[in-house]
């Protein structure tokens, strides 16, 4: 349910894709969170528009800012908060990104269940990959809060960016546990990055995070925590 139509606008900034599933899934978290908190714009930080300055040129009246990234490097820490500051404006503020979080760690487990894990399984996280340190301490936290919510040993591996590879991984992991191995997504939207999953030799391989009351209600606690910080 809509709360109060005069409270700040959100903005979601997601990373950019090409890919019409990515999109379509971007936009309906999107509704998803207008349905729950109010009016709800999609920016974005790389690959296509609109950009986060170009949807705040359009926006009027205080804005909150909401990183839908899974783990803080270059676009959270400093992409967004520089666009954010080359505006001037004070009515604007960046919330923390969607995780790490314990949330998403339930999440990864329904999401791996549903694609067939099963027990005895080796489960690697694999995650897009930055050279920003704190991203991968981000991706090794996630790791922790998925080995704990699952119960087993859990490696990352990544898809982009960072070593080791997940093919690489995967292969190792097989050899080294003699199992099956399941790969947990760790992609908020399907893509380039979860296409290259797909082929990367594992038994199972989990749907990105997607659409789900998880990822809601996620960005809208970070919206209205947020929500005191705002001066109009």
């Amino acid at each position: 349910m809509n709360e109060n139509q005069h409270q700040p606008t959100l903005v979601l900034v997601a990373h950019g894709t090409r890919s019409p599933r990515g999109l379509d899934t971007i936009a309906r978290i999107a509704a998803a969170v207008s349905r729950e908190v109010g009016p709800t714009r999609v920016a974005f930080a790389d690959v296509l528009g609109p950009s986060l300055s170009e949807v705040l040129d359009e926006v009027d009246g205080p804005v909150i800012v909401v990183p839908a990234f899974l783990a803080s490097g270059y676009h959270v820490y400093t992409d967004v908060r520089e666009v954010v500051a080359r505006t001037g404006r004070r009515d604007v503020v960046v919330t923390d990104a969607l995780g790490p979080d314990v949330a998403l760690a339930s999440l990864l487990t329904d999401r791996l269940r549903a694609a067939g894990h099963a027990d005895g399984d080796a489960v690697v996280l694999a995650a897009a990959g930055s050279s920003d340190p704190r991203a991968l301490a981000d991706v090794e936290h996630a790791r922790v809060l998925l080995a704990r919510e699952l119960g087993v040993a859990v490696s990352v591996g990544y898809v982009a960016a960072g070593a080791p590879r997940v093919p690489d991984l995967v292969a190792a992991v097989r050899e080294h546990a003699g199992a099956r191995v399941a790969v947990a997504s760790y992609l908020l939207a399907p893509g380039l990055f979860h296409d290259r999953l797909r082929t990367c030799g594992a038994d199972v391989v989990a749907d990105p995070l997607g659409v789900h009351d998880v990822v809601t209600r996620l960005v809208a606690a970070r919206y209205r925590s947020a929500r005191v910080a705002v001066h109009a």
